[in-house]
């Protein structure tokens, strides 16, 4: 049980800027606890959750969806945003994979990663303000919880891109099945308990946009770095939204 606790701590604190207790964590932890990273995301949905419904009859769709914007950056300290950037100027700018690697590395923004934020906050901003009031609980759970699977499929087929150290190398290839498995069934598990009928488009969507990024990351790459996931994660959540307005049901 207490490894079990420890590795949900350590997928808490990587994903969110939520206080975790100090405890013995190990390097090895980091991919086991991929396991709990759609737990994580339901727990940030919770929160999202918390603030529509405080809102939405006060402030309307637009101030609702500009608050849960600016919360879900806070609560994970822009680390999504941040390698959706970092990979937009890799692959935008590099024509190699050294090239590609660099500009990722790059602590500096440029302009297709300014681009890629703008673009992800107002794709976010203008599709939860459209989503449906009978949709909005099912899809915005769903988006957070389905969106964090992602990194279990990449990270289970995929390897490292870098040689040396990277957050991609801390998880890449080092995925068990049974993680895998449990992981996959949780993440669905949940989306399925809350969208019911229309469980297939919103799954659909993140597998598929997994499937797109992890080939493009494999063909330009030969495998994965941390930004690619967070990259992926941003993804998956966007398209996720976007069924939930364009699919009736």
């Amino acid at each position: 049980m207490k490894s079990v606790i420890r590795l949900f701590l350590t997928a808490l604190q990587f994903l969110t800027q939520l206080p975790v207790p100090a405890g013995d964590f190990h390097a090895e932890d980091l991919p086991k606890s991929l396991v709990f990273f759609p737990v994580v995301g339901l727990l940030v949905a919770a929160g999202g959750l918390l603030l529509h419904f405080a809102l939405i009859t006060r402030a309307g769709n637009q101030i609702m969806g500009l608050v849960l914007l600016i919360y879900l950056v806070l609560l994970t300290g822009g680390l999504h945003e941040d390698a959706l950037a970092d990979a937009a100027d890799g692959f935008g700018g590099g024509w190699d994979k050294e090239q590609v690697l660099a500009i990722m590395r790059d602590s500096r923004i440029g302009s297709y990663g300014a681009i890629a934020i703008v673009f992800s906050l107002l794709s976010r901003f203008v599709l939860l303000t459209q989503l449906p009031s009978t949709k909005f609980v099912a899809y915005f759970t769903a988006g957070q919880v389905l969106s964090r699977w992602t990194p279990l499929p990449l990270s289970f087929f995929l390897a490292s891109a870098r040689a040396d150290s990277g957050q991609g190398s801390r998880v890449a290839r080092k995925i068990s099945w049974f993680s895998l498995l449990l992981g996959t069934i949780v993440a669905f598990g949940i989306a399925a308990f809350f969208l019911k009928g229309t469980l297939f488009w919103a799954s659909a969507t993140a597998v598929l946009i997994t499937a797109l990024t992890g080939t493009y990351y494999q063909r330009r790459l030969g495998g994965i770095t941390g930004d690619c996931l967070g990259a992926t994660i941003q993804l998956a959540e966007i398209g996720v939204y976007l069924t939930g307005v364009v699919v009736r049901g």
